[in-house]
């Protein structure tokens, strides 16, 4: 039995679970009255740590990938992941420039 396709659907998920946890902070944020930066900032870094892990779990799957078309898709979507990291952690580091006393500082 092959574990790495299922491994890499519990790393998914856990990639999905932490953005709706990250969501669901952030929204609790905004009704306890921080500002929409703060948390913005916090939806920013559940996206980064969801990224992260679905990055993770791209890769766990390239061990089975068997033709030249998965391996160009798989590097599409790597691509386009990092890209997304990238305007994320940018976003955050403005916003903790701009709010130095958000959440989570």
């Amino acid at each position: 039995m092959n574990l790495i396709p299922f491994l890499a659907l519990w790393v998914e998920m856990a990639g999905s679970f932490a953005l709706a946890v990250f969501a669901a902070i952030a929204a609790f944020a905004l009704l306890r009255g921080q500002t929409p930066e703060a948390a913005r900032l916090l939806l920013a870094e559940g996206v980064i740590l969801a990224l992260n892990l679905k990055t993770a779990a791209t890769l766990l799957k390239t061990l089975d990938l068997p033709t030249w078309d998965s391996i160009a898709a798989f590097a599409a979507i790597l691509a386009l992941r990092t890209l997304l990291k990238r305007v994320f952690v940018a976003e955050q580091k403005r916003l903790s420039v701009l709010h130095p006393t958000s959440l989570l500082r």
